[in-house]
């Protein structure tokens, strides 16, 4: 046997444990020693020596065991298939004595090697450990039991489907065999060993298997026996497996729910914050598992009460610790938190598909029970409506109502209540909005800043239906003192303010659009004067707020005596900012903003930004390759915003952007991000090679066959691992058949394919690349029938129906320009799509062409004379809806 053959060396083992001593030492040379270990590690049975120390080593060389073990632990995991046989069988006989070994970190290190070992082979690599397992968690000692119950929970954690897995000369599935004995564990008098097991069994509450629904009775009584356990751990875990069951299996715990409930509500005021934590995700779980709500009902009273007091601040709360800190407070790094710039998504739906930020991460602090309560008040309130308007407003008018100064932070909570239900209960609010934006306006004022920052986010959270009022005189009045309080909370002294503050605006603005217009001179002066005292964490948050006031606004913003407040404070910055600082990043989405709204106005702007942009993209491209001579390290992101501002610019110059292209090197530029790797820097090279052909096409003329060709791979065969990529590609391709025309001929059949298939197969796809694939499509067959006609037949259905679901606008124009083009050559490929083609005609609101409709009426009338003379019309009309029938009778005189 190995263990007989292989024995240490003197002077290997004492070179090996010196190794590891040091390397624990604060004070040693780190790289010397990894040179010595990258030394010894060449040697054939040094993991030998690893597990020889981890199992036997006495006297001085305890200190270092659980340090060789955990050595040996990453050398199985990074290079199991390179160690020899003998070597593998010499440690695992080492390491299985010790899976009950009496010191504590030498069993875990154990545990933590076997699940690595079984990664590799399973248990019928190593029966001995699973005999052995069973043996341990039968021992009724303590040591014993402990280690196969901590090397059971790193293997459940790691290798779930394998314990539930039939094994060669095994009689049952392991899984099986462990079930049982783990829920004997569950009354054990040692806590470790009752948490231990519950965390186990838990985790296979997702995956459900045969062992677990067998004993599924046995599991709920051993939970309930638990459920007032004294160890605040295990209770944690009750109330993770009560959740978890009702997410996976509802059905499981609906005949216990009265009692399941009441127990989650006991354990929601629990006083260990992390228990009633992990109680609070039950009610969000409840709503979303689509359980008959009237099981709940009863209960909402204690509910509601509960969550109200738990969305109070914790006294440790970090935005407790931070509310004396005001705008002269420097930044801490660990504030400003990582951006990551979101690349253009173009065509169609326009970017509407977007992921948003969850613009009240920061206001209601990082997750906690505080969060966990008012996202549960919010979930009810979309559940129960107006329903629980009775219960909660007397809670909310009682705390909103103190006048202690202690008391403030349950005014706080009353307010965060408030927004919480915004949108679930709005019909019964609304008719109290006035009065409660009243109450809001005034809490915006109130001496404590986290009063102030809530009620800021509060107020964003009715935005839509603020806005909706102010058409009115009254709510127009409304409107200018919410806009005054948000103005001068956003010049608040303390920083969490600010953020909120400006936060709510950007909320404020994208519904109030272009109602802002008449109030921009004093909106921009807030704005600019906050830009000149935030510091770099809040500055990021008010370019957002900058830029989406452009976005409101558009063209509104090109006045000079607003350009004059908005631009030099901004070119300044820009200016400030070097090459390779990433505060540059909010500052170029900004200015793209700007550059779209201010269109040809923004040329005086232009050339500076244009030029700084192609210096990025290039200055990034060389670095990838040679940072050194670039003289900066590679961010992706520094190209990715570099291109979306340009984009903009194309958007917003239009054809007056042609004398900057052409004195530049953008089309080579542009060529090699459209082969870039990352999937980020091609999506939003490909969207600004569309609005640059519609810009200034002829400058891109030279090298468009090699630009098509680009995109064109982009629809191939992994159009689901990069959908908005292939999105920008498709919509790129459209822009410039209808620029170039028939000059796009030799690449249209190589495309018709790959969009063809995307109409065919629209799972995992969005409605976007769906809506952009049917235009583009269209727009191919409107400047090249005469290739796309004789191919109808094979895509008329699937287009047709992608046609339905496109909004009016110019683009869907273009399309049906395509389907009227295409018809005239082939009348009889569309014949057996005749029914979908005219539900995709009648899906028009209207059209404004009348060209287009004149041409539309002419194939409706074309088919109908052409069927009639078989006397097949009325079969293929009849099979129409009737109020389609008539729509298209009444407009195209049928």
């Amino acid at each position: 046997m190995a263990t007989a053959a292989w024995q240490p060396q003197e002077d290997g083992l004492k070179e090996i444990c010196g190794l590891l001593e040091q390397y624990r030492l604060p004070t040693v040379d780190q790289s010397r020693i990894w040179q010595q270990h990258q030394g010894c590690s060449q040697l054939p049975d040094f993991n030998n020596y690893l597990a020889f120390i981890l199992c036997r080593a006495e006297g001085d060389a305890v200190n270092i065991r659980q340090a060789a073990g955990l050595l040996l632990k990453n050398n199985l995991k990074s290079n199991y298939q390179s160690i020899q046989p003998s070597h593998l069988q010499y440690i695992k006989a080492e390491v299985l004595p010790c899976l009950g070994s009496s010191d504590f970190g030498v069993r875990t290190t154990v545990g933590t090697i076997a699940s690595v070992v079984l990664q590799h082979g399973g248990f019928q690599c190593w029966p001995e450990l699973y005999q052995a397992l069973v043996q341990c968690l039968d021992s009724n000692v303590y040591n014993h039991m402990e280690g196969a119950l901590g090397a059971l929970f790193k293997i459940a954690e790691d290798l779930p489907e394998m314990l539930d897995s039939d094994v060669p000369g095994f009689a049952d599935r392991p899984l099986a065999i462990f079930i049982p004995r783990l829920l004997q564990f569950f009354t054990s008098e040692h806590a470790a060993l009752r948490r231990l097991a519950l965390g186990t069994v838990n985790q296979f509450i997702v995956l459900f298997p045969a062992a677990l629904f067998s004993n599924m009775g046995q599991y709920l009584q051993g939970l309930f026996s638990l459920a007032n356990d004294s160890v605040g751990d295990v209770r944690k875990l009750v109330c993770a497996a009560l959740v978890q069951l009702l997410e996976v299996q509802p059905n499981a715990l609906q005949p216990h729910m009265r009692n399941v409930i009441e127990y989650m509500l006991q354990a929601n005021k629990d006083p260990d914050r992390d228990v009633a934590l992990e109680a609070c995700e039950f009610w969000s779980a409840f709503c979303e598992a689509h359980l008959p709500p009237d099981l709940l009902r009863e209960f909402l009273p204690r509910l509601i009460d509960i969550l109200l007091d738990n969305m109070v601040y914790a006294d440790d709360d970090e935005a407790l610790q931070d509310e004396d800190e005001d705008e002269n407070a420097p930044d801490r790094d660990q504030d400003i938190k990582p951006r990551f710039h979101q690349s253009r998504i173009v065509g169609s739906t326009d970017g509407a598909e977007e992921v948003e930020d969850d613009d009240d991460d920061d206001i209601i602090n990082s997750w906690n029970l505080r969060k966990c309560s008012a996202a549960g008040l919010d979930i009810l309130s979309t559940v129960f409506g107006d329903d629980i308007l009775p219960i909660l407003m007397p809670l909310v008018q009682v705390r909103l109502s103190t006048t202690e100064d202690s008391e403030w932070v349950q005014k706080e909570a009353a307010i965060l209540a408030l927004g919480a239900v915004a949108e679930g209960c709005i019909s019964g609010l609304l008719p109290h909005l006035a009065q409660i934006v009243v109450y809001l306006v005034s809490f915006m004022e109130d001496t404590r800043p986290l009063v102030r920052s809530i009620s800021c986010w509060t107020l964003s959270r009715y935005s839509k239906w603020i806005v909706r009022v102010a058409q009115s005189p009254e709510g127009q009045l409304q409107f200018d003192g919410i806009l005054t309080g948000l103005l001068r909370r956003i010049l608040d002294p303390h920083k969490r303010v600010q953020e909120a503050a400006c936060s709510a605006f950007a909320t404020l603005e994208e519904e109030a659009a272009e109602d802002l217009a008449p109030r921009l001179e004093p909106i921009l002066q807030h704005l600019m004067y906050a830009f000149g005292t935030y510091q770099r964490r809040n500055l990021r948050i008010l370019y957002d707020a900058i830029g989406t006031l452009a976005d409101a606004v558009g063209s509104e913003l090109n006045n000079p005596k607003y350009l004059e407040i908005l631009m030099p404070p901004l070119i300044s910055k820009w200016q400030q900012l070097s090459d390779n600082d990433k505060d540059l990043f909010p500052l170029l989405e900004c200015f793209t903003s700007i550059a779209q709204a201010l269109g040809p106005g923004f040329i005086q702007y232009a050339e500076p930004v244009f030029m700084r942009c192609i210096n990025l993209i290039r200055t990034h491209q060389v670095a990838k390759a040679d940072p050194q001579s670039a003289g900066v390290n590679y961010d992706k992101e520094f190209i990715v915003c570099s291109l979306d501002l340009l984009s903009g610019l194309a958007e917003g110059l239009g054809s007056s952007i042609e004398n900057l292209v052409s004195r530049s090197d953008l089309r080579d530029l542009l060529l090699q991000c459209c082969t870039d790797e990352a999937p980020d820097v091609r999506q939003s090279a490909l969207a600004l090679l569309g609005d640059l052909v519609k810009a200034c096409a002829v400058h891109l003329q030279p090298r468009l066959a090699e630009f098509l060709s680009l995109a064109a791979n982009q629809l191939g065969q992994n159009v689901k691992e990069n959908v908005s990529v292939a999105n920008n590609a498709c919509w790129a391709i459209g822009e410039v058949a209808i620029k170039v025309r028939s000059e796009i001929s030799p690449i249209v059949l190589t495309v018709i394919s790959p969009l063809v298939r995307i109409l065919s197969n629209t799972e995992g796809l969005n409605k976007s690349l769906l809506e952009n694939s049917a235009i583009t499509l269209g727009r191919l067959g409107w400047v090249c029938p005469e290739i796309v006609a004789p191919h109808m037949e094979h895509f008329m259905q699937t287009w047709c129906r992608a046609l339905c679901t496109i909004r009016d606008d110019f683009e869907k124009e273009d399309a049906f320009r395509g389907l009227c083009a295409m018809v005239r050559l082939n009348p009889g490929g569309a014949v057996s799509s005749l029914a979908l083609m005219c539900e995709a005609i009648g899906s028009w609101h209207e059209i404004r062409s009348k060209e287009l409709s004149s041409e539309i009426a002419q194939v409706l009338h074309g088919y109908k004379q052409m069927l009639s003379q078989s006397n097949s019309w009325e079969q293929y009309f009849g099979t129409l809806d009737g109020t389609l029938r008539e729509k298209l009778v009444k407009t195209y005189g049928l």
